[in-house]
């Protein structure tokens, strides 16, 4: 009994998965039970490294004239928003995410400066952290779906602040608690007089105006970001309504579901009803592409069954977008069969009362939004085989050249989605 307690008390420190062996043949034996319940609490720091840490961060910040934070998903995962929210405010910081950590930091915060992805970010997300002097960075892991393929720049002075550990240059902290160095900069710091911070997200878009013009990536995201309420609760599965979502500034208290580290399509849907199931009290939106909407389509006849109510915002355009960015721009391979999506309620329940819409214009699109919503809403936007958002092109450029070298086939003319800028 010690060691399955020893196991859980591991695996809540670490926010990672534990394994115990039970062999059968001994499950007759008697163990020792502790008398005492088992408490959860985090193991402390070693105070001189915590010090010495401390103090060699302090002489950074000190220092800087353009400090930044970005943040990976373990500043969520560990509690800490609240201690970095703070610090940055002292300080005068920008704070920019990583997608694993979309909406956990307050994006209407004007110290919000968006989602870093590489070559896929914002001129003035990679402006704050690119070149920043001092840069914090919280759990950061670099893979590729994270950083569009290694083309981030993270500055080789970046100090790397993990759960139990720092990275300062050629010197390494082991047994520092995050949250303890974190308390201590915020106490020890001297408030920041000469920065001049303000928000360097993208703006929260303005209204759509209804048209009879054909839907487009950049008109979709506009309305579904004016869509947004604070407290909702926003699915975006991998493709174009990652990045499409991803480029959106959200409400207050909005958290984002996504596993873009995996490439798991269809992923989302199953997501969605275990969201619902988690939180049936809050508003629940799916963003999702055709392609990946038909690996786990089944699951919806479950959502309708427990008569949840999702919005479901599904992209009609043919195929898989994000692989024509990277290759195969007119390939039969990228295609799927083009399902009748909104009338798929229909077909999972018989007595469904779902609210369906199917929409071409930016108009419908608008007409769909404002009706008055009182079941599970699906609308399916029909939209360009090639349209496709700005940063998803640029990642999947950025993936053919990871993935093809040079020489590759992804140089042919016409053989991927190609970057239009206005």
């Amino acid at each position: 009994m010690l060691e399955v307690d020893r196991l859980i008390l591991t695996s809540w420190r670490r926010k990672l998965p534990v394994y115990l062996e039970l062999p059968s043949d001994i499950a007759y034996l008697e163990i020792e039970v502790p008398e005492e319940p088992l408490q959860l609490t985090d193991a402390g720091s070693d105070q001189e490294r915590l010090q010495t840490a401390a103090k060699a961060i302090l002489a950074r910040l000190d220092a800087a004239k353009s400090p930044a934070f970005l943040l990976d998903l373990d500043a969520d995962r560990f509690g800490v928003l609240g201690q970095i929210e703070r610090l940055a405010k002292k300080l005068e910081m920008p704070v920019a995410v990583l997608n694993t950590c979309k909406a956990a930091f307050d994006e209407t915060s004007p110290l919000f400066a968006g989602v870093y992805l590489g070559v896929a970010s914002s001129p003035a997300t990679r402006n704050a952290v690119e070149k920043s002097d001092c840069l914090l960075t919280v759990g950061l892991r670099r893979l590729d779906s994270t950083s569009a393929f290694f083309t981030d720049a993270i500055p080789t002075s970046a100090i790397h602040l993990n759960a139990r550990s720092i990275n300062l240059g050629l010197d390494n902290y082991q047994a520092v608690n995050l949250r303890e160095l974190l308390e201590k900069l915020i106490d020890c710091s001297a408030p920041a007089l000469r920065r001049s911070i303000r928000n360097t997200a993208q703006p929260a878009a303005g209204a759509v105006k209804p048209a009879q013009e054909s839907l487009t990536q950049a008109h979709y995201w506009k309305a579904l970001e004016n869509f947004l309420r604070p407290g909702d609760v926003i699915l975006a599965e991998d493709g174009t309504s990652n990045s499409g979502a991803t480029e959106m500034r959200l409400p207050a208290g909005c958290s984002f579901i996504t596993q873009a580290v995996w490439g798991s399509i269809g992923y989302t849907v199953g997501a969605l009803l275990g969201a619902l199931c988690a939180a049936p009290e809050r508003r629940h939106i799916l963003f999702i592409g055709d392609g990946s909407f038909q690996l786990t389509a089944q699951e919806l006849s479950t959502i309708l069954r427990h008569d949840f109510k999702p919005f479901i915002f599904l992209i009609n355009n043919g195929g898989y977008t994000i692989e024509r960015a990277i290759l195969g721009k007119n390939a039969r391979y990228n295609d799927v069969a083009n399902w009748r999506y909104a009338e798929l309620a229909s077909v999972f329940c018989r007595e469904s009362t779902a609210e369906c819409f199917t929409v071409a214009t930016i108009e419908e699109l608008q007409r769909a939004l404002d009706a008055p919503h009182k079941g599970l809403v699906f609308v399916e936007a029909l939209m360009d085989r090639d349209d496709s958002p700005e940063s998803l092109i640029l990642g999947g450029h950025a993936f053919a050249d990871s993935e093809f070298g040079p020489t590759g086939a992804q140089f042919v003319p016409n053989a991927n989605i190609p970057l239009h800028r206005s």
